[in-house]
């Protein structure tokens, strides 16, 4: 549960990428219960319904399938002509799909790139026309401590992950000038419903996970949420360029 309210997201536009389930789910509720208007994209139009359903007439989904460039054009004008320009905007969407390393082709290659650092670029371009005439605003692009400690079987997404720094301190030196922030939150081993089930499966499995933490606590999608509302708020007005972790201090 987060305790903190942000005076200064009050009645703002923010866009979530991936918004439907996991991480992307957390940031909704939490920006929604911030008193936001909330547009997500995700391509699980099921998922996507449902959520928006339960935040009544705060958050509203739009499926959006972020590989295709036209259609992160398309939907981005959408939501802008319907609830304004965006505030805030959280590059969420990813996909860690594992692959052995002899067994990735170009077309996966391309692929996890296109959907883990491509997107986040296009989307950002897509809502900066409007957003650089707002007051303030900020850009918050998730990346994975992955690429520092190296995973097996993830090195595509893991370098796309890497890129995302980049990324996060080109666009802050482009946009500083229109008083638009951009960060990076780096998360550690968050245990969402997806993860406990594809790696996490039992207690034993996330009690070794958490040994190597330098705190043994579980980390939950809200242990993300509550940095994202941080940077997304007008507290953190002097953070910019800059990436955080949220991962227990993993070692």
């Amino acid at each position: 549960m987060l305790n903190t309210a942000y005076g200064s997201l009050q009645g703002k536009h923010v866009l979530i990428t991936g918004g439907a389930s996991g991480i992307g789910e957390s940031l909704v509720e939490g920006f929604v219960a911030q008193g936001c208007t909330v547009s997500f994209l995700d391509i699980q139009t099921d998922a996507g319904q449902k959520l928006a359903q339960t935040q009544g007439d705060s958050a509203h989904f739009y499926h959006c399938d972020l590989t295709n460039i036209n259609t992160i054009r398309s939907v981005t004008e959408e939501l802008i002509d319907a609830h304004g320009p965006v505030a805030v905007l959280v590059n969420n969407a990813a996909n860690d799909q594992r692959q052995a390393l002899h067994e990735t082709e170009v077309d996966d290659w391309d692929w996890s790139q296109h959907v883990n650092l491509r997107s986040q670029f296009f989307v950002a371009q897509a809502v900066f026309p409007s957003m650089q005439h707002l007051p303030t605003a900020s850009i918050i692009n998730l990346s994975s401590i992955s690429w520092r400690i190296g995973v097996e079987d993830l090195t595509a997404y893991s370098t796309a992950k890497a890129g995302i720094l980049g990324l996060t301190n080109s666009l802050a030196k482009e946009f500083g000038q229109q008083g638009i922030r951009v960060n990076a939150v780096e998360p550690g081993a968050i245990m969402t419903e997806k993860q406990r089930k594809l790696w996490y499966p039992t207690e034993a499995d996330v009690a070794k996970m958490t040994e190597r933490q330098l705190t043994p606590n579980v980390l939950v999608s809200d242990d993300v949420v509550a940095l994202v509302l941080f940077l997304a708020s007008d507290d953190s007005a002097g953070i910019t360029g800059q990436s955080i972790r949220v991962d227990g201090g993993y070692r």
